[in-house]
C-alpha cells in the first residue's frame, strides 16, 4: 500500500537563542556592563588606593635603586607628592573595561541576529 503524499521533509526544530553561544556572550557582556555600573563609585577610590600604592612601591625601589648606584639619598617624605598631581587620572581607568565590554555585547547581539535570520530563512 503505496501511499503518494508530499514529504516536506522532518520539521525544522525551531530556534532557541539559549543554544547559541552568541546568546551567551550576549548575556554576560551585558551583565559586565550592569556590574560595572553598579561598582562604578566604589572602583575609583578602590583603584586610587592601588594604583598609590603601586606608585610608592615604584618611587621606593628606584630609591634602592639610586642608593646602590652610590647617588645621593632622597627623602621619600620630603620628595612625595599630592597623588592628584602625580595621577590626576587612573592609570587602568574604567571606562577601557566599558568600552570592551560595549563592543562584545554588540558583536554577540549582531551575531546572535544573523544567526537567528539565518535559521527563519532555512
Amino acid at each position: 500500500m503505496e501511499t503518494s503524499h508530499a514529504d516536506s521533509g522532518p520539521a525544522k526544530p525551531p530556534f532557541r537563542a539559549a543554544d547559541s553561544p552568541w546568546f551567551w556572550g550576549l548575556l554576560f557582556s551585558v551583565m559586565a556592563l550592569v556590574g560595572m555600573g553598579l561598582i562604578s563609585p566604589k572602583f575609583d577610590i578602590r583603584q586610587r588606593q592601588i594604583e598609590g600604592r603601586f606608585l610608592g612601591r615604584r618611587e621606593a625601589a628606584m630609591e634602592r635603586w639610586r642608593r646602590r648606584a652610590g647617588l645621593p639619598e632622597v627623602d621619600l617624605a620630603d620628595a612625595a607628592l599630592d597623588r592628584s598631581v602625580v595621577a590626576p587620572g587612573r592609570i587602568v581607568p574604567l571606562w577601557t573595561l566599558a568600552t570592551a565590554a560595549t563592543a562584545a555585547a554588540v558583536g554577540c547581539g549582531v551575531m546572535l541576529r544573523r544567526e537567528w535570520r539565518q535559521h527563519a530563512s532555512r
